[in-house]
């Protein structure tokens, strides 16, 4: 029988007239994953701050483990038993630190440590820490030189080291590999074991299937639906979080004009097997893979950023070769970069001033910035992909991670161009936001080749003409986006089976 370990009830937020929160009460059981989800802006992450101690409620009470809980404080709520695991990776772990120190760093001024750091002591620690975990890194190892998916099991670690009463895990498996995301999901059914409510904040359809005890849905401040029982009703959950009815997203496959990018026996590394690729003009190819598959590679040797080992690639019938991302920009080819946080966002820019950054030469006279020109340029962005903001001048980090998404997308949809790469578009956002950037992506398609990589299935069906999976840094597999077989495709994926066809 669940046993309530946290009581929130009638919590209310607002700032200034904008009322965040209205009388939210929820209950979340010991040993039990209760999946949350909303909209941007339904107040997902103003209740996580409030039981994060960054943010104070205006109203109403929370109680832990049947005392009253009101931390003033990230470092009292972590005491009184709830640790946060932040979406952003740069939130959860500090780069210039080996691993060891991120592991430990929340226990450096215990009395224990002393004034002298005592570093094999340190790293003795940290050590039981990352075998708990089951992390196989070297702790005397830099962050810095480690991946994404990397930072993020050393982030969700140090948070399991404080045995927290409630965790709340934001986004985790974002940047995760599915084998990753499985010992993650590992990890959560242990601490279900030892009694840990676990607060899951995700829309991955995956993620949801795997680990949820309970799905809850925020809309406008409130709980707007929660469902529960041996057979979760995520479509439900999806209906009341939106306040309409969930539809199948209609794809109207798209037929190639002609060929802008044509890859021939291509080999992104000297071990993988070459492979061909074609994509042509009103397009859009979704490049479907785990993490390590090869797709992002895939993306940067299209953009520059890296040097294939083998094969051609012609852009509308010219050999394309770039030795950086500005000579592909200036070939007309762009990308939005997964990860925004480290590879998209100015954080000390306005969105005007993040969406016109690639392009202010095309916005200048004389070396001088058109000002009007650019927050023309923004106000048009902002109103087409329906960007949640006061103005153009906004500072980007004001935003939610779905609007700072469509101001990257923006970015690159503000130019034409011959190919457009999109890395892990949806990544963090919503499904409404998803849909409004693929609605979008797919209006603008017509004059230009549109390649999306994306890791999820569900996300390549809402948006692809036709989906290529990619496995060992080939292309395995392609399936035109009608009546598709979905296991088909998931073999593929897993690399259990190679379908290649003529859509490839």
């Amino acid at each position: 029988m669940a046993h309530t370990l946290c009581k929130i009830r009638d919590i209310t937020k607002a700032f200034g007239e904008n009322q965040v929160l209205r009388r939210l009460s929820l209950n979340l059981e010991k040993g039990t994953v209760t999946v949350l989800m909303g909209a941007n802006g339904a107040g997902k992450s103003t209740l996580v701050k409030i039981l994060s101690g960054v943010y104070q409620r205006d109203s109403g009470s929370i109680e832990l483990n049947g005392n009253i809980f009101t931390p003033s404080t990230p470092a009292e709520a972590i005491k009184g038993g709830v640790v946060t695991v932040h979406q952003s990776i740069n939130d959860g772990v500090i780069a210039d630190l080996d691993v060891a120190s991120n592991l430990m760093i929340d226990r450096l001024a215990e009395s224990q440590y002393g004034f002298m750091l005592k570093r094999d002591h340190l790293f003795k620690e940290a050590q039981k820490i990352a075998d708990k975990m089951d992390l196989k890194i070297d702790v005397r190892r830099p962050v810095s030189e480690l991946g994404v998916a990397d930072r993020q099991l050393i982030a969700i670690a140090r948070a399991m080291s404080h045995e927290p009463s409630l965790m709340i895990l934001d986004e985790p498996t974002s940047s995760l590999s599915a084998s990753e995301a499985e010992r993650l999901f590992q990890l959560i059914e242990t601490l279900k074991e030892r009694g840990v409510a676990i607060l899951y904040i995700s829309h991955r359809m995956s993620d949801i299937r795997r680990i949820a005890d309970t799905i809850v849905s925020m809309r406008d401040g409130e709980i707007s639906g929660v469902f529960e029982g041996e057979n979760l009703d995520y479509e439900g959950a999806v209906n009341a979080m939106l306040g309409h009815t969930m539809t199948d997203v209609d794809i109207n496959v798209q037929a190639s004009k002609g060929n802008i990018v044509e890859i021939k026996a291509l080999k992104v590394t000297e071990a993988s097997k070459p492979f061909d690729l074609s994509v042509g003009a009103n397009e859009v190819v979704a490049i479907s893979g785990l993490l390590g598959s090869g797709k992002t590679a895939l993306a940067q040797i299209l953009f520059g950023m890296l040097q294939a080992f083998d094969g051609d690639v012609k852009l509308c019938g010219e050999r394309y070769a770039p030795q950086s991302p500005s000579q592909a920009i200036q070939s007309g080819v762009f990308m939005s970069s997964k990860d925004r946080a480290s590879n998209s966002v100015i954080a000390d820019f306005d969105i005007a001033g993040n969406m016109s950054v690639p392009f202010l030469k095309s916005i200048s006279v004389m070396h001088f910035l058109q000002r009007g020109k650019e927050r023309q340029q923004s106000r048009d962005a902002i109103n087409a992909l329906d960007i949640v903001c006061q103005s153009e001048s906004d500072g980007i980090n004001t935003l939610s991670g779905g609007n700072q998404q469509k101001v990257m997308l923006a970015r690159w949809l503000a130019q034409d161009c011959r190919l457009l790469l999109l890395d892990e578009p949806f990544q963090g956002v919503d499904i409404k936001s998803r849909r409004d950037i693929g609605r979008k992506v797919r209006q603008t398609a017509t004059q230009r080749a549109t390649i999306v990589f994306v890791a999820e299935l569900d996300e390549a069906l809402e948006i692809a003409d036709r989906i290529v999976v990619m496995h060992d840094a080939s292309i395995v597999a392609g399936f035109k986006n009608e009546n598709v077989d979905i296991n088909q495709i998931l073999a593929a994926v897993t690399g259990s089976q190679s379908v290649l066809s003529e859509s490839a």
